[in-house]
């Protein structure tokens, strides 16, 4: 081996030893590793980090459904073997029944409302430290620097993945987080082309994520899977909000 391709190599290990350290790649706390969807491969080693903290920002009622239904079936990934999850936020928005659609079943989450951001920020990060939960999933609009430092290394010691979903946030300023997500609504497909209420689709676009690639898909939630799949203009027909 020559000096220049030690070198990478050198590189290469660090590198990968780092990524476990801030819950990417093969090495992550966990010792479980869900095979979520097409954007994984934007990640370091093709794997959807865990253990890791993950921006979404909305700032429409209908991106915001959007993106709840995107972190409904993430979830219903990571707890797809079992396992538990919170749902924090303020004002009851998640209709839990039609979380089933996503293969997220409502009994395996436990709900928390709070009427104030810095009490939904003190339950996220108290039960980021709780290494029984899968995942939390956080809802709350404006998030400092400091506080996403905190929530980060609460995950990187428990290695319960953490989902941060901020609607309408008064500035775009960047946390701690390893990625950055952008969902909107795109027009439903009915599996058998007839009108009505089809399948959700869903415009993905991540902005942002740490050691990897941004990228942007179009996705249908199809038979319990994300799926890219080609459209046929003619079988369009829009969603209805699954959010109450």
């Amino acid at each position: 081996m020559d000096a220049g391709a030690e070198k990478t190599a050198i590189i290469r290990k660090w590198q990968r030893q780092v990524d476990a350290w801030q819950g990417l790649g093969k090495s992550a706390l966990r010792d479980w590793v869900p095979t979520v969807g097409p954007f994984e491969r934007a990640f370091p080693d093709q794997v959807f980090p865990v253990a890791a903290l993950h921006e979404f920002q909305s700032f429409s009622l209908s991106d915001a459904a959007s993106t709840q239904g995107f972190l409904s079936a993430l979830c219903g990934k990571f707890l797809a073997s079992g396992g538990t999850c919170l749902w924090m936020g303020a004002g009851g928005k998640v209709f839990p029944p039609a979380l089933t659609h996503f293969g997220l079943d409502p009994s395996r989450i436990v709900f928390i409302d709070a009427p104030r951001t810095r009490d939904v920020l003190w339950a996220i990060e108290e039960a980021l430290k709780c290494d029984i939960l899968t995942a939390v999933i956080g809802e709350v609009s404006d998030v400092g620097f400091t506080e996403s430092r905190r929530l980060q290394l609460a995950v990187e010691k428990s290695g319960v993945c953490c989902l941060l979903h901020r609607h309408r946030p008064r500035n775009t300023n960047n946390l701690a987080c390893t990625s950055r997500w952008h969902i909107r609504p795109l027009p439903s497909l009915s599996e058998e082309g007839l009108p009505g209420v089809g399948l959700p689709f869903w415009d993905v676009q991540l902005l942002k994520v740490r050691n990897g690639r941004p990228g942007s898909w179009q996705l249908g939630w199809v038979n319990g899977q994300f799926t890219e799949k080609e459209r046929p203009q003619e079988h369009l027909v829009f969603t209805q909000s699954f959010t109450g």
